[in-house]
């Protein structure tokens, strides 16, 4: 018997995403960053270590869980969201209290990193490029990825909320897929 295999698409391919592969960059910067520039002990460490690992964990298992809940995708994806925003204040607090500089969108040296990040989604070459950059240098960069991302991640929940309203959940799927079903059965009768 042949099936219909618009019912459940294969989704979940979460590591094919530019988001996931930004956060994932993100995560690998904050880790190093946590335990470079942080002194032992603080609990700023976890928690800017877990707020990125959120941000890439719930993309990874938003993703997966898009064939039979969109809604799962859609919570997941905005968990995501949150967890970076999360994040990014902690880098700027930790600009602000130590009077180093946040760079404006003006700044030369935030216009070349926006376009140097912008080319590069493999978290090895931000593993590699952050070894040799200041605490200052290294936390703007991290603050620009997660903008990226967080646009990014903001364009995809807005798809998956069309994509919602146009085709709905899991439910409408496969009320569609047994009426399709239903439909050949009826026609296979009727040419007998």
């Amino acid at each position: 018997m042949k099936t219909d295999k618009s019912f459940l698409p294969l989704r979940g391919n979460y590591r094919s995403l530019i988001v996931f592969q930004k956060a994932e960059c993100i995560y690998d910067v904050t880790y190093y960053f946590a335990h470079k520039f942080l002194e032992k002990g603080d609990r700023t460490i976890d928690q800017m270590i877990q707020a990125a690992r959120s941000g890439k964990q719930n993309i990874a298992e938003g993703s997966s869980a898009s064939s039979t809940s969109r809604e799962t995708e859609l919570k997941l994806m905005n968990v995501a969201k949150a967890s970076l925003q999360e994040l990014l204040i902690d880098y700027e607090d930790y600009l602000r209290v130590r009077n180093l500089q946040q760079w404006k969108e003006n700044d030369q040296r935030y216009i070349q990193t926006r376009s140097v990040l912008a080319k590069h989604n493999d978290s090895s070459y931000y593993r590699e490029a952050i070894t040799t950059r200041s605490a200052e240098t290294i936390a703007n960069i991290a603050i620009t990825l997660i903008h990226q991302t967080d646009t990014m991640l903001l364009r995809l929940i807005e798809t998956l909320k069309r994509q919602f309203i146009q085709q709905g959940g899991i439910r409408e799927e496969m009320t569609r897929a047994r009426i399709h079903f239903r439909n050949q059965q009826d026609n296979k009768i009727d040419k007998k």
